[in-house]
Protein backbone atom coordinates (compact mmCIF):
# COMPACT_ATOMS: atom_id res chain seq x y z
CA UNK A 1 0.00 0.00 0.00
CA UNK A 2 1.30 3.46 -0.86
CA UNK A 3 1.82 6.07 1.76
CA UNK A 4 -0.45 9.27 1.56
CA UNK A 5 1.99 11.47 3.60
CA UNK A 6 2.26 14.55 1.12
CA UNK A 7 3.16 17.15 3.81
CA UNK A 8 7.15 18.17 3.08
CA UNK A 9 8.99 18.46 6.35
CA UNK A 10 10.70 21.61 5.00
CA UNK A 11 7.35 22.98 5.38
CA UNK A 12 6.42 22.13 8.20
CA UNK A 13 9.81 22.66 10.62
CA UNK A 14 7.83 25.31 12.86
CA UNK A 15 5.58 22.31 14.25
CA UNK A 16 8.11 19.53 14.03
CA UNK A 17 11.00 20.55 15.82
CA UNK A 18 9.50 21.46 19.08
CA UNK A 19 8.17 18.24 18.69
CA UNK A 20 11.20 16.56 18.34
CA UNK A 21 12.21 18.40 21.53
CA UNK A 22 9.58 17.01 23.67
CA UNK A 23 9.86 13.74 22.33
CA UNK A 24 13.59 13.55 23.04
CA UNK A 25 13.19 14.69 26.75
CA UNK A 26 10.57 11.73 27.08
CA UNK A 27 12.77 9.18 24.79
CA UNK A 28 15.96 9.94 26.76
CA UNK A 29 14.61 8.46 30.53
CA UNK A 30 12.88 5.87 28.56
CA UNK A 31 16.20 4.50 26.59
CA UNK A 32 17.99 4.23 30.05
CA UNK A 33 15.50 2.44 31.47
CA UNK A 34 14.51 -0.19 29.20
CA UNK A 35 18.68 -0.70 29.04
CA UNK A 36 18.41 -1.20 32.94
CA UNK A 37 15.55 -2.97 32.58
CA UNK A 38 17.00 -5.29 30.30
CA UNK A 39 20.24 -6.01 31.86
CA UNK A 40 22.12 -4.57 29.01
CA UNK A 41 24.34 -1.54 29.28
CA UNK A 42 23.09 2.40 29.83
CA UNK A 43 24.59 3.13 26.27
CA UNK A 44 23.37 0.34 24.39
CA UNK A 45 19.86 1.85 25.12
CA UNK A 46 20.71 5.25 23.67
CA UNK A 47 22.44 3.90 20.75
CA UNK A 48 18.85 2.11 19.70
CA UNK A 49 17.27 5.65 20.52
CA UNK A 50 19.86 7.13 18.46
CA UNK A 51 19.49 4.82 15.68
CA UNK A 52 15.61 4.22 15.91
CA UNK A 53 15.49 8.28 15.09
CA UNK A 54 17.84 8.71 12.59
CA UNK A 55 17.99 5.66 10.68
CA UNK A 56 14.29 4.41 10.91
CA UNK A 57 12.75 7.80 10.90
CA UNK A 58 14.82 8.50 7.78
CA UNK A 59 13.97 4.83 6.09
CA UNK A 60 10.11 4.84 7.45
CA UNK A 61 6.95 5.78 6.22
CA UNK A 62 5.19 6.75 9.00
CA UNK A 63 4.38 10.40 9.80
CA UNK A 64 4.29 10.10 13.30
CA UNK A 65 5.65 6.63 14.42
CA UNK A 66 9.34 6.75 16.52
CA UNK A 67 11.10 3.96 16.95
CA UNK A 68 13.64 2.90 19.92
CA UNK A 69 14.40 0.15 22.57
CA UNK A 70 10.72 -1.27 23.31
CA UNK A 71 9.79 -2.15 27.12
CA UNK A 72 8.07 -5.33 25.30
CA UNK A 73 11.40 -6.86 24.97
CA UNK A 74 12.95 -6.25 28.13
CA UNK A 75 12.19 -9.59 29.64
CA UNK A 76 13.37 -11.61 26.14
CA UNK A 77 16.75 -9.75 26.45
CA UNK A 78 17.22 -9.97 29.81
CA UNK A 79 16.78 -13.68 29.77
CA UNK A 80 18.51 -14.16 26.05
CA UNK A 81 21.57 -12.18 27.39
CA UNK A 82 21.81 -14.67 30.33
CA UNK A 83 21.11 -17.59 28.30
CA UNK A 84 23.73 -16.64 25.59
CA UNK A 85 26.53 -16.07 27.59
CA UNK A 86 27.37 -12.55 27.20
CA UNK A 87 25.80 -8.95 25.76
CA UNK A 88 27.73 -9.11 22.48
CA UNK A 89 26.47 -12.88 21.50
CA UNK A 90 23.43 -11.38 21.95
CA UNK A 91 24.36 -8.57 19.90
CA UNK A 92 24.61 -11.17 16.92
CA UNK A 93 20.96 -12.58 17.60
CA UNK A 94 20.10 -8.68 16.89
CA UNK A 95 21.11 -8.51 13.72
CA UNK A 96 19.95 -11.89 12.32
CA UNK A 97 16.37 -10.49 13.83
CA UNK A 98 17.01 -7.20 11.34
CA UNK A 99 17.84 -9.67 8.32
CA UNK A 100 14.65 -11.38 9.25
CA UNK A 101 12.85 -8.66 9.37
CA UNK A 102 14.09 -7.52 6.11
CA UNK A 103 12.86 -10.85 4.64
CA UNK A 104 9.61 -10.42 6.05
CA UNK A 105 9.06 -6.75 4.45
CA UNK A 106 10.01 -7.96 0.71
CA UNK A 107 7.40 -10.88 1.58
CA UNK A 108 4.93 -8.06 2.06
CA UNK A 109 4.29 -9.84 5.79
CA UNK A 110 3.23 -6.25 6.88
CA UNK A 111 -0.54 -7.02 5.77
CA UNK A 112 -1.06 -8.50 9.46
CA UNK A 113 -1.59 -4.91 10.45
CA UNK A 114 -4.26 -4.65 9.03
CA UNK A 115 -6.37 -7.59 10.58
CA UNK A 116 -6.25 -5.98 14.10
CA UNK A 117 -9.85 -5.14 15.17
CA UNK A 118 -9.90 -1.08 16.18
CA UNK A 119 -11.73 -2.02 19.04
CA UNK A 120 -8.20 -3.46 20.03
CA UNK A 121 -6.00 -1.10 18.58
CA UNK A 122 -8.32 1.30 21.17
CA UNK A 123 -7.92 -0.93 23.91
CA UNK A 124 -4.06 -0.87 23.08
CA UNK A 125 -3.69 3.07 23.55
CA UNK A 126 -6.16 3.72 26.46
CA UNK A 127 -4.40 0.72 28.35
CA UNK A 128 -1.18 2.02 27.35
CA UNK A 129 -2.00 5.20 28.72
CA UNK A 130 -3.24 3.97 31.60
CA UNK A 131 -0.51 1.92 32.18
CA UNK A 132 1.96 4.97 31.49
CA UNK A 133 0.11 7.42 33.98
CA UNK A 134 0.10 4.65 36.83
CA UNK A 135 3.61 3.70 36.53
CA UNK A 136 4.42 7.46 36.90
CA UNK A 137 2.97 8.52 40.38
CA UNK A 138 5.80 6.50 41.86
CA UNK A 139 8.33 8.71 39.88
CA UNK A 140 6.12 11.58 41.04
CA UNK A 141 6.79 11.21 44.54
CA UNK A 142 10.20 10.18 44.40
CA UNK A 143 10.10 6.24 44.57
CA UNK A 144 12.61 4.91 41.25
CA UNK A 145 12.82 1.78 42.57
CA UNK A 146 11.46 0.51 39.08
CA UNK A 147 13.31 1.89 35.93
CA UNK A 148 11.57 4.23 33.43
CA UNK A 149 10.57 2.07 30.87
CA UNK A 150 9.13 -0.54 32.73
CA UNK A 151 5.87 -1.28 31.15
CA UNK A 152 4.60 -4.75 32.97
CA UNK A 153 2.26 -5.40 35.62
CA UNK A 154 4.97 -7.58 37.11
CA UNK A 155 7.91 -4.88 37.92
CA UNK A 156 11.84 -5.58 37.89
CA UNK A 157 12.13 -4.76 41.40
CA UNK A 158 10.15 -7.51 42.48
CA UNK A 159 6.78 -5.57 42.98
CA UNK A 160 3.67 -4.88 40.77
CA UNK A 161 2.55 -1.87 39.43
CA UNK A 162 0.19 -1.44 41.98
CA UNK A 163 2.46 -2.49 44.96
CA UNK A 164 4.52 0.02 44.01
CA UNK A 165 2.01 3.18 44.90
CA UNK A 166 2.10 1.47 47.94
CA UNK A 167 5.83 1.43 48.75
CA UNK A 168 5.62 4.96 47.68
CA UNK A 169 3.96 6.10 50.25
CA UNK A 170 6.95 5.20 52.55
CA UNK A 171 9.72 6.61 50.39
CA UNK A 172 8.19 10.53 49.48
CA UNK A 173 11.10 12.63 48.35
CA UNK A 174 10.04 16.41 48.97
CA UNK A 175 11.70 17.84 46.54
CA UNK A 176 11.03 15.95 43.90
CA UNK A 177 6.71 16.32 44.48
CA UNK A 178 7.30 19.82 44.53
CA UNK A 179 9.28 19.80 41.43
CA UNK A 180 6.45 17.27 40.40
CA UNK A 181 3.49 19.21 41.00
CA UNK A 182 4.64 22.80 39.53
CA UNK A 183 5.41 20.87 36.08
CA UNK A 184 2.09 19.16 35.98
CA UNK A 185 0.51 22.88 36.94
CA UNK A 186 2.32 24.60 34.10
CA UNK A 187 1.87 21.48 31.53
CA UNK A 188 -1.92 21.76 32.39
CA UNK A 189 -1.86 25.78 32.18
CA UNK A 190 -0.21 25.24 29.03
CA UNK A 191 -3.01 23.19 27.40
CA UNK A 192 -5.67 25.69 28.55
CA UNK A 193 -7.78 27.69 25.48
CA UNK A 194 -6.33 31.35 27.15
CA UNK A 195 -2.38 30.15 26.82
CA UNK A 196 -2.68 28.29 23.17
CA UNK A 197 -4.19 31.44 22.01
CA UNK A 198 -1.02 33.05 23.03
CA UNK A 199 2.35 32.90 20.75
CA UNK A 200 4.68 32.61 22.51
CA UNK A 201 3.27 29.01 23.64
CA UNK A 202 3.44 27.72 19.88
CA UNK A 203 7.03 28.25 19.72
CA UNK A 204 8.18 27.03 23.10
CA UNK A 205 6.32 23.89 24.29
CA UNK A 206 5.09 23.30 27.77
CA UNK A 207 7.59 19.90 28.55
CA UNK A 208 10.52 22.74 27.56
CA UNK A 209 9.54 24.87 29.80
CA UNK A 210 9.19 22.50 32.61
CA UNK A 211 12.17 20.53 32.01
CA UNK A 212 14.01 23.60 32.09
CA UNK A 213 12.71 25.04 35.46
CA UNK A 214 13.03 21.92 37.14
CA UNK A 215 16.94 21.74 36.39
CA UNK A 216 16.79 25.31 38.13
CA UNK A 217 14.62 24.21 40.67
CA UNK A 218 16.98 20.79 41.04
CA UNK A 219 20.17 23.17 41.58
CA UNK A 220 18.27 25.32 43.88
CA UNK A 221 16.56 22.89 46.43
CA UNK A 222 20.63 21.40 46.48
CA UNK A 223 21.28 24.70 48.91
CA UNK A 224 18.27 23.03 51.50
CA UNK A 225 18.89 19.32 52.51
CA UNK A 226 14.95 18.73 53.43
CA UNK A 227 14.32 19.55 49.77
CA UNK A 228 17.49 18.78 48.05
CA UNK A 229 17.05 15.77 45.10
CA UNK A 230 19.68 13.02 44.86
CA UNK A 231 21.28 12.24 42.05
CA UNK A 232 19.01 8.49 41.93
CA UNK A 233 15.83 11.24 41.14
CA UNK A 234 17.81 12.36 38.20
CA UNK A 235 18.12 11.45 34.46
CA UNK A 236 21.53 9.07 34.07
CA UNK A 237 23.39 9.35 31.47
CA UNK A 238 26.85 7.96 30.93
CA UNK A 239 29.48 10.55 31.10
CA UNK A 240 32.41 10.02 28.85
CA UNK A 241 35.69 11.47 30.35
CA UNK A 242 36.96 12.08 26.99
CA UNK A 243 36.31 11.45 23.18
CA UNK A 244 38.08 7.63 23.23
CA UNK A 245 36.11 7.12 26.21
CA UNK A 246 32.41 7.56 24.76
CA UNK A 247 33.15 5.46 21.68
CA UNK A 248 34.12 2.76 24.68
CA UNK A 249 30.68 2.70 25.14
CA UNK A 250 29.83 1.10 22.25
CA UNK A 251 30.18 -2.82 22.00
CA UNK A 252 31.10 -5.19 18.85
CA UNK A 253 29.19 -8.16 18.30
CA UNK A 254 30.68 -11.56 18.98
CA UNK A 255 30.51 -13.17 15.54
CA UNK A 256 32.80 -16.37 16.45
CA UNK A 257 30.64 -17.35 19.48
CA UNK A 258 27.52 -16.22 18.46
CA UNK A 259 27.32 -18.05 14.98
CA UNK A 260 28.06 -21.51 16.02
CA UNK A 261 25.45 -21.31 18.82
CA UNK A 262 21.91 -22.61 17.58
CA UNK A 263 20.10 -20.65 20.69
CA UNK A 264 21.53 -17.58 18.87
CA UNK A 265 18.80 -17.85 15.86
CA UNK A 266 16.23 -19.30 18.43
CA UNK A 267 16.33 -16.23 19.91
CA UNK A 268 16.75 -13.89 16.33
CA UNK A 269 13.37 -15.52 15.81
CA UNK A 270 12.06 -14.53 18.36
CA UNK A 271 13.19 -10.92 18.48
CA UNK A 272 12.42 -10.51 14.63
CA UNK A 273 8.79 -11.88 15.80
CA UNK A 274 7.75 -9.85 18.79
CA UNK A 275 9.25 -6.61 17.23
CA UNK A 276 7.42 -6.87 14.22
CA UNK A 277 4.16 -7.45 15.63
CA UNK A 278 4.93 -4.31 18.34
CA UNK A 279 5.57 -2.59 15.59
CA UNK A 280 2.41 -2.99 13.37
CA UNK A 281 0.84 -2.95 16.07
CA UNK A 282 2.08 1.00 17.13
CA UNK A 283 1.74 1.59 13.36
CA UNK A 284 -2.01 1.06 13.41
CA UNK A 285 -2.37 3.17 17.18
CA UNK A 286 -0.27 6.29 15.91
CA UNK A 287 -2.26 6.24 12.38
CA UNK A 288 -5.40 6.22 14.41
CA UNK A 289 -3.92 9.58 16.30
CA UNK A 290 -3.17 11.28 12.67
CA UNK A 291 -5.21 14.14 12.49
CA UNK A 292 -4.52 13.71 8.61
CA UNK A 293 -5.77 10.12 8.80
CA UNK A 294 -2.63 9.00 6.86
CA UNK A 295 -1.92 5.52 6.37
CA UNK A 296 1.72 4.38 6.92
CA UNK A 297 2.79 1.51 4.34
CA UNK A 298 3.59 -1.59 6.62
CA UNK A 299 5.84 -3.36 4.36
CA UNK A 300 8.54 -0.59 4.18
CA UNK A 301 7.85 -0.12 7.85
CA UNK A 302 9.34 -4.01 8.60
CA UNK A 303 12.44 -2.99 5.85
CA UNK A 304 13.24 0.24 8.48
CA UNK A 305 13.33 -1.87 11.26
CA UNK A 306 14.97 -4.49 9.86
CA UNK A 307 17.98 -2.11 8.86
CA UNK A 308 17.64 -0.37 12.22
CA UNK A 309 18.54 -3.81 13.89
CA UNK A 310 21.23 -4.41 11.39
CA UNK A 311 23.01 -1.21 12.24
CA UNK A 312 21.92 -1.65 16.21
CA UNK A 313 23.52 -4.84 16.79
CA UNK A 314 27.00 -3.71 15.04
CA UNK A 315 27.34 -0.78 17.17
CA UNK A 316 25.82 -2.80 20.76
CA UNK A 317 22.18 -1.15 20.54
CA UNK A 318 18.98 -2.99 21.80
CA UNK A 319 16.47 -4.25 19.59
CA UNK A 320 14.36 -1.54 18.04
CA UNK A 321 10.92 -1.51 17.47
CA UNK A 322 8.16 1.63 17.00
CA UNK A 323 6.79 2.31 20.53
CA UNK A 324 3.47 3.44 20.98
CA UNK A 325 4.60 5.87 24.15
CA UNK A 326 6.88 8.43 22.50
CA UNK A 327 4.88 8.09 19.28
CA UNK A 328 1.97 9.65 20.76
CA UNK A 329 3.83 12.05 22.80
CA UNK A 330 5.00 13.35 18.81
CA UNK A 331 1.41 13.69 17.83
CA UNK A 332 0.68 15.27 21.12
CA UNK A 333 3.04 17.78 21.08
CA UNK A 334 2.08 18.92 17.28
CA UNK A 335 4.60 17.03 14.93
CA UNK A 336 3.64 16.81 11.20
CA UNK A 337 5.87 14.56 9.59
CA UNK A 338 8.64 12.56 9.96
CA UNK A 339 11.28 15.52 10.41
CA UNK A 340 9.94 15.29 14.34
CA UNK A 341 11.45 11.84 14.55
CA UNK A 342 14.74 12.42 12.73
CA UNK A 343 15.48 15.70 14.51
CA UNK A 344 14.66 13.66 18.13
CA UNK A 345 17.51 11.65 17.33
CA UNK A 346 19.86 14.01 16.49
CA UNK A 347 18.92 15.90 19.53
CA UNK A 348 19.82 12.50 21.09
CA UNK A 349 23.06 11.70 19.61
CA UNK A 350 24.19 15.43 20.24
CA UNK A 351 23.53 15.91 23.41
CA UNK A 352 24.80 13.11 24.96
CA UNK A 353 27.79 13.79 23.24
CA UNK A 354 28.36 17.32 24.03
CA UNK A 355 25.89 18.29 27.07
CA UNK A 356 25.44 14.52 29.31
CA UNK A 357 26.33 16.56 32.94
CA UNK A 358 23.68 19.06 32.09
CA UNK A 359 20.74 16.50 31.26
CA UNK A 360 21.91 14.35 34.52
CA UNK A 361 20.59 17.37 36.19
CA UNK A 362 17.00 16.59 34.63
CA UNK A 363 14.54 15.43 37.68
CA UNK A 364 12.73 12.20 36.87
CA UNK A 365 9.73 13.91 38.97
CA UNK A 366 9.37 16.42 35.56
CA UNK A 367 9.82 13.79 33.16
CA UNK A 368 6.87 11.90 35.26
CA UNK A 369 4.70 15.38 34.93
CA UNK A 370 5.28 15.16 31.22
CA UNK A 371 3.95 11.38 30.73
CA UNK A 372 1.59 11.72 33.36
CA UNK A 373 0.01 14.25 30.71
CA UNK A 374 0.84 11.27 27.98
CA UNK A 375 -1.04 9.16 29.68
CA UNK A 376 -3.87 10.72 30.38
CA UNK A 377 -4.57 11.89 26.91
CA UNK A 378 -4.34 8.52 25.36
CA UNK A 379 -6.69 7.15 28.20
CA UNK A 380 -9.45 9.76 28.13
CA UNK A 381 -12.19 9.42 29.60
CA UNK A 382 -13.97 10.60 26.36
CA UNK A 383 -12.57 7.40 24.70
CA UNK A 384 -14.19 4.97 26.71
CA UNK A 385 -17.60 6.31 26.22
CA UNK A 386 -16.87 6.91 22.53
CA UNK A 387 -16.29 2.56 22.92
CA UNK A 388 -19.41 2.47 25.06
CA UNK A 389 -21.72 3.73 22.64
CA UNK A 390 -20.14 1.61 19.37
CA UNK A 391 -22.10 -1.19 21.38
CA UNK A 392 -21.07 -4.35 23.54
CA UNK A 393 -19.44 -5.97 20.48
CA UNK A 394 -16.67 -3.08 20.29
CA UNK A 395 -16.56 -1.92 23.80
CA UNK A 396 -15.60 -5.50 24.99
CA UNK A 397 -12.75 -6.31 23.45
CA UNK A 398 -11.87 -2.99 24.35
CA UNK A 399 -12.13 -3.15 27.70
CA UNK A 400 -10.43 -6.92 27.69
CA UNK A 401 -7.68 -5.24 25.46
CA UNK A 402 -6.95 -2.72 28.70
CA UNK A 403 -7.69 -4.65 31.45
CA UNK A 404 -5.07 -7.15 29.99
CA UNK A 405 -2.72 -4.83 29.04
CA UNK A 406 -3.13 -3.18 32.97
CA UNK A 407 -2.36 -6.85 34.64
CA UNK A 408 -0.06 -8.41 32.21
CA UNK A 409 1.85 -6.53 29.19
CA UNK A 410 1.22 -5.48 25.92
CA UNK A 411 1.57 -8.51 24.21
CA UNK A 412 -0.83 -10.13 26.14
CA UNK A 413 -3.05 -7.77 26.54
CA UNK A 414 -3.69 -7.69 22.76
CA UNK A 415 -3.71 -11.39 22.42
CA UNK A 416 -6.80 -10.83 25.19
CA UNK A 417 -8.47 -8.84 23.13
CA UNK A 418 -8.38 -10.38 19.64
CA UNK A 419 -9.67 -13.52 21.46
CA UNK A 420 -12.75 -12.04 22.73
CA UNK A 421 -13.04 -9.84 19.21
CA UNK A 422 -12.35 -13.21 17.46
CA UNK A 423 -15.20 -14.71 19.26
CA UNK A 424 -17.44 -11.31 18.72
CA UNK A 425 -17.24 -11.89 14.84
CA UNK A 426 -17.76 -15.74 15.27
CA UNK A 427 -20.87 -15.15 17.23
CA UNK A 428 -22.18 -12.23 15.12
CA UNK A 429 -21.27 -14.62 12.06
CA UNK A 430 -23.01 -17.36 13.70
CA UNK A 431 -26.43 -15.02 14.26
CA UNK A 432 -26.25 -13.13 10.85
CA UNK A 433 -25.83 -15.23 7.91
CA UNK A 434 -29.60 -14.83 6.59
CA UNK A 435 -32.75 -13.64 7.28
CA UNK A 436 -35.63 -15.98 7.70
CA UNK A 437 -39.61 -15.07 7.68
CA UNK A 438 -42.59 -16.78 8.57
CA UNK A 439 -46.07 -16.82 7.15
CA UNK A 440 -48.74 -19.20 6.91
CA UNK A 441 -50.23 -20.53 3.06
CA UNK A 442 -53.44 -22.87 2.33
CA UNK A 443 -52.67 -24.06 6.11
CA UNK A 444 -49.35 -25.00 6.43
CA UNK A 445 -46.29 -23.16 7.70
CA UNK A 446 -44.12 -21.89 5.05
CA UNK A 447 -40.39 -20.24 6.40
CA UNK A 448 -38.17 -18.33 3.46
CA UNK A 449 -34.64 -18.04 3.95
CA UNK A 450 -32.76 -15.13 2.44
CA UNK A 451 -29.20 -15.49 2.67
CA UNK A 452 -26.68 -12.68 3.00
CA UNK A 453 -24.50 -11.38 0.50
CA UNK A 454 -21.46 -13.83 1.82
CA UNK A 455 -22.40 -16.50 3.70
CA UNK A 456 -18.55 -18.32 4.88
CA UNK A 457 -17.41 -21.51 6.47
CA UNK A 458 -18.24 -19.11 10.03
CA UNK A 459 -22.10 -19.67 9.04
CA UNK A 460 -22.28 -23.51 8.83
CA UNK A 461 -22.52 -24.21 12.37
CA UNK A 462 -25.93 -21.36 12.66
CA UNK A 463 -27.81 -22.63 9.23
CA UNK A 464 -26.69 -25.99 10.27
CA UNK A 465 -28.58 -25.99 13.28
CA UNK A 466 -31.48 -23.37 11.70
CA UNK A 467 -32.74 -26.44 9.14
CA UNK A 468 -32.51 -29.11 11.98
CA UNK A 469 -35.56 -26.95 14.14
CA UNK A 470 -37.55 -26.62 11.32
CA UNK A 471 -40.90 -28.12 12.25
CA UNK A 472 -42.09 -31.02 10.08
CA UNK A 473 -44.62 -30.53 7.46
CA UNK A 474 -42.87 -26.96 6.40
CA UNK A 475 -42.91 -25.36 3.06
CA UNK A 476 -39.14 -23.86 2.78
CA UNK A 477 -38.00 -21.37 0.21
CA UNK A 478 -33.80 -20.81 0.30
CA UNK A 479 -33.41 -17.67 -2.01
CA UNK A 480 -30.20 -16.69 -2.79
CA UNK A 481 -30.95 -14.10 -5.02
CA UNK A 482 -29.12 -11.65 -2.68
CA UNK A 483 -25.75 -13.62 -2.57
CA UNK A 484 -22.69 -13.50 -4.69
CA UNK A 485 -20.40 -15.76 -2.42
CA UNK A 486 -21.45 -19.39 -0.26
CA UNK A 487 -18.51 -21.46 0.95
CA UNK A 488 -18.65 -24.61 -0.56
CA UNK A 489 -19.38 -26.73 2.96
CA UNK A 490 -22.88 -24.30 3.53
CA UNK A 491 -23.95 -26.02 0.07
CA UNK A 492 -23.46 -29.49 1.22
CA UNK A 493 -25.55 -28.64 3.86
CA UNK A 494 -28.12 -27.86 1.90
CA UNK A 495 -28.24 -30.33 -0.37
CA UNK A 496 -27.90 -32.67 2.45
CA UNK A 497 -31.35 -30.97 3.80
CA UNK A 498 -32.85 -31.20 0.65
CA UNK A 499 -32.21 -34.92 0.83
CA UNK A 500 -33.45 -35.65 4.29
CA UNK A 501 -36.29 -32.97 3.73
CA UNK A 502 -38.71 -35.87 2.55
CA UNK A 503 -38.84 -37.99 5.02
CA UNK A 504 -39.81 -35.18 7.47
CA UNK A 505 -42.78 -34.17 4.74
CA UNK A 506 -41.06 -30.92 4.56
CA UNK A 507 -41.13 -29.10 0.88
CA UNK A 508 -37.61 -27.44 0.12
CA UNK A 509 -37.65 -24.77 -2.77
CA UNK A 510 -33.62 -23.98 -3.27
CA UNK A 511 -33.82 -20.35 -5.74
CA UNK A 512 -30.53 -19.08 -7.50
CA UNK A 513 -28.28 -21.02 -5.97
CA UNK A 514 -25.34 -22.69 -8.18
CA UNK A 515 -21.99 -24.50 -7.24
CA UNK A 516 -20.36 -21.27 -8.88
CA UNK A 517 -20.93 -18.98 -6.57
CA UNK A 518 -18.48 -21.28 -4.00
CA UNK A 519 -15.74 -21.39 -6.73
CA UNK A 520 -16.28 -18.09 -9.05
CA UNK A 521 -18.25 -15.41 -7.35
CA UNK A 522 -17.88 -12.93 -10.37
CA UNK A 523 -19.55 -15.37 -12.44
CA UNK A 524 -22.05 -15.99 -10.24
CA UNK A 525 -22.90 -11.88 -10.34
CA UNK A 526 -23.14 -12.21 -13.90
CA UNK A 527 -25.84 -14.82 -13.85
CA UNK A 528 -27.90 -13.59 -11.86
CA UNK A 529 -28.16 -10.33 -14.05
CA UNK A 530 -29.26 -12.62 -16.96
Amino acid sequence: MKSNNKLSPFKNFKDDIPASIVVFLVAMPLCLGVAMASGAPLFSGLISGIVGGIVVGALSGSPLGVSGPAAGLAVIVLNAITDLGGFEIFLVAVILAGVLQLIMGFAKAGIIAYYFPSSVIHGMLAGIGIIIFLKQIPHAFGYDKDPEGDFEFSQVDGHNTLEEIGYMMENISPGVVIVSVVSLLILILWETKLFKRMKFTKLIQGPLVVVTLGVFLGIFFATNPSLAISTEHMVSVPVASSVNGFFDNFSMPDFANGLKNPEVYITAVVIAVVASLETLLCVEASDKQDDLKRITPTNRELKAQGIGNLIAGFIGGLPVTQVIVRSSANQQSGGKTKASTIMHGVLLLVSVVTIPTILNKIPLGVLAAILLVVGYKLAKPALFKKMYKQGWGQFIPFVVTVTGIIFTDLLMGIALGLVVAVFVILRNNYRIPYEMTRESLEGRDSLKILLSEDVTFLNKASIQNSLTEIPDNTRVTIDASANRFIHHDVIEIIEDFQTSAGSRNIEVEVLYLDKTQSENPVQRHKLSKN
